[in-house]
C-alpha cells in the first residue's frame, strides 16, 4: 500500500464536504475523485477541495484506477446498493451511517465484504474521537466502577419538512440520522442489548420526528435515550457507574470535554482538544486498518454494526414505521 491514500468520494452533500475537510488534517490521505449523479456538482465539490478526478456517475469513481478507498456518503437509501457497487469492484469501503437502511440489507453488504475479504467499516465518527477513545479507557480502568446506566440525547429543530429528513423515500426520520448516535454509544459501553423499547412520533410524512427509547441490557444496564428533528435538546450524554459519573458536555457526538465526578468527593474537568473537525479520526482508523491489511476495524467491528440495525429494525416495527423500499 503507497504511502498516501487515494480517496474516492461518492457525494456531494454536506457529511461529504465535512469528511473531505477532515482529510485534509491527514498528511496521508488524498482526494483524487468525486462523484455525483450531475457534473455541475461535481465539479464544484471538485474545485472547493481541489480534486482532479469529477464524475458525474457514482460507478465511475469505483472503477477508477487512481482511487483506493471509497466514502459513500449518499442519502441513506443508497448506502446498501453504493456499497455493493464499490466491493464489487474490489475497492474498499467506509460507509456513513446509517450503515444502510435495514439490518437485512446490512447483512447482505457484510458478507459481500467477507466473501471477498475487502475492508468495509462503518463511519461512526463520533467513537474514534479523543474523548470517546479517552471514556473508552476510563471504563475499562473502573474509574466510575461498575457501569449501569447511559442517559443521551441528540436533537435539533428542522424547521422546514422540506428535504431527505422528513422524506420516507430516502430514509428520513431522526433514528436513522441521528437516533443512531446515543444508540451506537450505548453499544460501545454495554454492547447489544436485550430488551429494546421506543415511542416516536410520526408526523405528517410518515416518519419518525422525535423518539424515546429504553435499552435493557443482559446484567440490568439501561439506556435512556431520546431523539428529535422537531426541538433542541441539551444535546448531552451522562455515563453512570457505581462510582460515580461521567458527563459528556453539550453537543457530545462532537465534543472534546467531559466532566468525571466521583461519589467519594471530586470532580474534574477534562478536556481533549483536537485540530481539524473530527472527522479524520475515523478516516485514520480505515487507512490504518487498510494499511495492515485486516478486513474490520476492531473499534466498530461489523458485527457491532449488524446488531445496531437491529435495534434499529426493531425500534420502528414498534413504531410501525416501515420505508417504501422496504
Amino acid at each position: 500500500m503507497a504511502d498516501t491514500i487515494r480517496w474516492g468520494i461518492i457525494g456531494t452533500g454536506s457529511i461529504a464536504r465535512k469528511f473531505a475537510e477532515g482529510l485534509t488534517s491527514l498528511l496521508d490521505a488524498e482526494i483524487v475523485a468525486i462523484g455525483s449523479r450531475s457534473q455541475a456538482n461535481a465539479d464544484e465539490f471538485a474545485r472547493q477541495f481541489n480534486v482532479f478526478h469529477r464524475h458525474a456517475s457514482y460507478e465511475a469513481v469505483v472503477t477508477n484506477p487512481d482511487v483506493d478507498a471509497v466514502y459513500i456518503a449518499t442519502p441513506h437509501s443508497l448506502h446498501a446498493e453504493n456499497t455493493l457497487m464499490a466491493l464489487a469492484a474490489g475497492k474498499p469501503v467506509l460507509c456513513e451511517k446509517p450503515f444502510t437502511i435495514n439490518a437485512r440489507q446490512a447483512e447482505s453488504v457484510v458478507q459481500a465484504a467477507r466473501s471477498t475479504g475487502i475492508l468495509l467499516m462503518e463511519a461512526m465518527w463520533t467513537r474514534f474521537l479523543p474523548p470517546i477513545v479517552r471514556l473508552r479507557g476510563m471504563l475499562a480502568e473502573g474509574i466510575i466502577g461498575e457501569v449501569r446506566a447511559l442517559e443521551a440525547d441528540f436533537g435539533f429543530r428542522k424547521e422546514s419538512r422540506e428535504g431527505r429528513l422528513y422524506d420516507p423515500a430516502l430514509g428520513g426520520g431522526a433514528l436513522l440520522d441521528i437516533g443512531v448516535y446515543p444508540i451506537s454509544l450505548a453499544s460501545m459501553i454495554f454492547g447489544p442489548p436485550s430488551q429494546v423499547a421506543g415511542v416516536a412520533d410520526l408526523g405528517a410524512t410518515g416518519v419518525d420526528e422525535q423518539a424515546a427509547i429504553v435499552l435493557g441490557h443482559p446484567q440490568g444496564q439501561l439506556a435512556l435515550l431520546h431523539a428529535s428533528i422537531r426541538t433542541h435538546t441539551f444535546n448531552e450524554a451522562s455515563v453512570i457507574g457505581t462510582l460515580g459519573r461521567i458527563k459528556l458536555h453539550r453537543s457530545w457526538w462532537k465534543g472534546s470535554d467531559m466532566t468525571l465526578s466521583l461519589d467519594g468527593g471530586g470532580e474534574e474537568f477534562l478536556d481533549f482538544p483536537f485540530t481539524g473537525n473530527g472527522f479524520q479520526f475515523e478516516a485514520a482508523e480505515f487507512m490504518e486498518c487498510l494499511r495492515e491489511g485486516r478486513s474490520e476495524s476492531k473499534i466498530m467491528p461489523l458485527h457491532e454494526t449488524l446488531a445496531i440495525m437491529k435495534t434499529l429494525d426493531t425500534l420502528r416495527a414498534q413504531w410501525g414505521l416501515k420505508y417504501p423500499m422496504e
